[in-house]
């Protein structure tokens, strides 16, 4: 058996190409030895002072409650409920289309076999420190010019390499998402290398 190597994503509950990028990696850890951990980050903190459109900037406002309930599920359970949280509240979000708000996250915590009433952390800003520590573990090797998802992992070379995305839609499948995996590795391990994209012609599409 070979060991498995740990992969980290931070997501924001709230971003649908995180969502989809967490999908592709749960396939991907079906046919590649990795195993994924996910960890919170933040859009409304990452785009605190920017000049932003209204209804951008109304979307971090509301963004920071799935956040901080993730926190606060974090600092309950610990780390390992972060993968089934944010299942739960990606469907919710992104497959249902519900309404942020505290209906939505105690119904999602109960999904996740959690306590619902954590859905009030959406309101404690107590839990902003502890929130901005994981967002800037998540941020650091990449910069402050991207957003989410961004993925720390073993490089070819073992040597760690981190990177924002992919972004792409649908998740591949099966093998075809391996493949994916193992470009990804292959250009994050090159040195020297920062960029490769492509104007978006589809929107966020989650079979």
């Amino acid at each position: 058996m070979n060991e498995r190597s740990s992969v980290d994503m931070w997501f924001d509950p709230i971003c649908p190409w995180a969502w989809i990028t967490s999908r592709w990696l749960l396939e991907v850890e079906q046919v590649r030895d990795i195993e994924v951990r996910f960890h919170v980050m933040s859009l409304s903190v990452l785009n605190e002072g920017r000049e932003l459109p209204e209804q951008y900037q109304e979307s971090m406002r509301t963004g920071w409650g799935p956040v901080r309930v993730c926190i606060a599920a974090q600092q309950r359970y610990g780390p390992a409920v972060l993968g089934a949280l944010y299942t739960a509240l990606g469907a919710r979000i992104h497959l249902s289309k519900e309404r942020l708000g505290p209906e939505l996250f105690a119904a999602a915590l109960t999904d996740a076999g959690l306590d619902p009433q954590l859905a009030a952390a959406a309101e404690d800003s107590r839990l902003d420190t502890a929130l901005r520590e994981s967002h800037e573990e998540g941020m650091r090797p990449v910069g402050l010019e991207v957003g989410t998802p961004v993925i720390h992992a073993p490089g070819l070379d073992g040597q760690q390499v981190a990177f924002f995305g992919p972004v792409v839609t649908p998740a591949p499948k099966g093998e075809a998402a391996g493949r994916l995996w193992d470009g990804v590795l292959l250009v994050s391990s090159t040195p020297g290398f920062f960029e490769l994209k492509r104007s978006r012609d589809l929107g966020p599409t989650f079979d």
